[in-house]
């Protein structure tokens, strides 16, 4: 009897976002040179993150593909793509569709987006009924003062308490909610579609998406976990490196963010 060691096809992305305050063009030349499997696309104020026509032409120059479309749900994106959240999700549909990508990430609604909440399970099923893109509904978390909770997301944050089909499970959310991200993911079973490989150590409101490893999130044994079942879908690398001192500490965060990922991601069998 060996030790063998198993690596699923499920492929690991650069989100856009990880190489901020550079831009959407950078991420592409990082993710080519790093050796990704392709980028997630996070649509924000970037005006190149919102252009298809120029997304295109990245992938046609890097030779990398656009993997997922983050659609505009934060707070500081509010009026990208306009300001009805269905026709965002639309637009995020069809460029993923343009684009070749396999998943659009979307956030539940905020509180005061009232008929968008109200109607937001079904719309999503009525969307998914028209494309092969799949749409994974991300775990957020509450904010939390003075021994009080509230909760800025209706019908709520946590993706348990829902019938979204498909989900992200975000590590660095499960940090701030104070979520056990191993429970999580088993209680969602095949609804894990899509994964935001990140870190952080639960500081109160503080959504800090460290590099993997950095934290106390069990983000190595949820990559081998993920791996034992046999995964099949996307792991996407989303750090701040807001703070990097140097172009060089950014790409070095970067390329220890994967060489985690390659590294966990795999499970052992025997034979």
């Amino acid at each position: 009897m060996t030790d063998v060691i198993r690596v699923p096809n499920a492929k690991i992305a650069l989100s856009t976002a990880s190489v901020y305050p550079e831009r959407t063009p950078d991420a592409f030349e990082l993710a080519a040179r790093l050796g990704y499997d392709g980028v997630e696309v996070m649509v924000g104020a970037d005006p190149i993150s919102q252009d298809i026509d120029v997304l295109e032409r990245l992938v046609d120059h890097y030779q990398i593909p656009v993997l997922a479309v983050h659609a505009p749900c934060l707070l500081v994106t509010q009026r990208v793509w306009g300001r009805d959240p269905w026709a965002k999700l639309v637009r995020a549909r069809k460029a993923a569709e343009r684009l070749g990508a396999r998943t659009v990430v979307v956030h539940p609604p905020f509180r005061w987006q009232r008929d968008y909440a109200r109607d937001f399970e079904v719309g999503l099923t009525r969307i998914r009924e028209e494309t092969d893109v799949v749409f994974a509904v991300e775990n957020m978390f509450p904010l939390r003062a003075r021994g009080t909770e509230v909760v800025p997301y209706s019908p709520g944050w946590n993706p348990l308490d829902q019938d979204y089909p498909q989900v992200t499970l975000d590590l660095s959310h499960t940090a701030v909610s104070g979520s056990d991200a191993l429970e999580m993911a088993d209680k969602l079973g095949d609804r894990l579609a899509h994964l935001h490989l990140a870190d952080g150590v639960g500081t109160t409101n503080k959504d800090e998406h460290l590099v993997p490893g950095r934290g106390v999130q069990p983000c190595a044994r949820i990559l081998e976990r993920l791996a034992t079942a046999g995964y099949g879908g996307l792991i996407v690398l989303e750090i701040n490196t807001r703070k990097a001192a140097s172009r060089t500490e950014r790409i070095d965060d970067l390329a220890e963010g994967l060489a985690f990922a390659r590294l966990h991601f795999a499970a052992s069998s025997r034979t």
